[in-house]
């Protein structure tokens, strides 16, 4: 059994409306904001830039990102998700574009951006290194690929096993930095990993699991 668009698509429908509760998520608590806030600065150029927020969910780094002077557009695949974006950045009084489509297929048409950011997305993904493929292609020559992702000890929301057929995912439950590195390296000219399971902030919490950035230079 394989995924449809059409399963995962309610499946984040219907996580929407508690998706942000988790402490990463909704990024509510002053310092786990502050702590993503600053690791966007960090990696993010200094001046406004292009940014396309894939699998944006309810835009939670897309309002950092605009915040930060930033024109961001979001992409989700659920229309709910999408709509809690849209909120969001208008109750913060903030520009976003934001479009409900395929995040592996951004429909951006020949928009080319200097940042393509992408946050525990790659595991849904039926063909992830295709996604890959097509994300390069839509960054500028010097641009940034960045890529927040880790292995999973359980992969779904609070519990709710994911869609019927995720277990064929090719990287269903995450993927390894080691693994994502050797993937990414082909398509781009320099690459760095930041291991972040050890930033409590950023989490809400203890992790115990891998996560880590890879920013990877086009």
């Amino acid at each position: 059994m394989t995924t449809s668009s059409a399963a995962i698509s309610a499946y984040w429908d219907a996580a929407a409306p508690d998706f942000d509760d988790e402490p990463d998520h909704g990024l509510r608590a002053v310092e786990t904001r502050a702590a993503w806030a600053g690791l966007l600065t960090a990696w993010l150029p200094s001046g406004p830039a292009d940014v396309l927020d894939v699998g944006c969910g309810t835009g939670s780094l897309s309002e950092l990102v605009a915040a930060a002077g930033h024109r961001v557009t979001g992409v989700d695949l659920a229309p709910r998700m999408v709509e809690r974006a849209r909120a969001k950045l208008a109750g913060a009084g903030l520009p976003g574009r934001f479009l409900v489509g395929d995040a592996a297929q951004p429909p951006t048409g020949e928009e080319r951006f200097d940042v393509l950011l992408s946050r525990h997305l790659v595991w849904t993904l039926p063909d992830p290194r295709a996604a890959l493929n097509e994300w390069v292609s839509r960054i500028r020559p010097g641009g940034l690929l960045v890529l927040i992702e880790g292995r999973w000890r359980e992969a779904g929301q609070s519990g709710v096993p994911y869609v019927a057929g995720a277990e064929t995912l090719p990287w269903h439950g995450g993927i390894a930095a080691d693994d994502l590195a050797a993937a990414v390296r082909p398509l781009v000219s320099d690459l760095r990993v930041e291991p972040l399971s050890g930033d409590a902030t950023l989490w809400g919490g203890p992790v115990t699991d891998e996560r880590y950035a890879l920013i990877a230079r086009i």
